[in-house]
């Protein structure tokens, strides 16, 4: 894919297209690692923990067993 660079303000933007967001898995909140590698430019999604739908998961996992404890502390 050839892409070119896009005026932005005084700077210039890279725009990714939807398609290759998705085939990443990011979104327009997933930090992104910018490195140079000789004349290549890498970009890369940050692994940052755990994302939404892990944490969701997690406190539905964790909500059944916990859920009396967790009553008694917001009180």
């Amino acid at each position: 894919m050839i892409k070119s660079l896009q005026k932005h303000g005084n700077s210039h933007a890279l725009v990714i297209d939807k398609a290759l967001m998705e085939a990443l898995g990011i979104d327009e909140n997933t930090p992104l690692q910018v490195t140079v590698s000789g004349t290549t430019l890498v970009v890369s999604p940050v692994e940052v923990g755990l994302g939404k739908d892990e944490v969701r998961d997690a406190i539905a996992n964790l909500r059944p067993k916990y859920a009396g404890m967790l009553k008694r502390l917001a009180e």
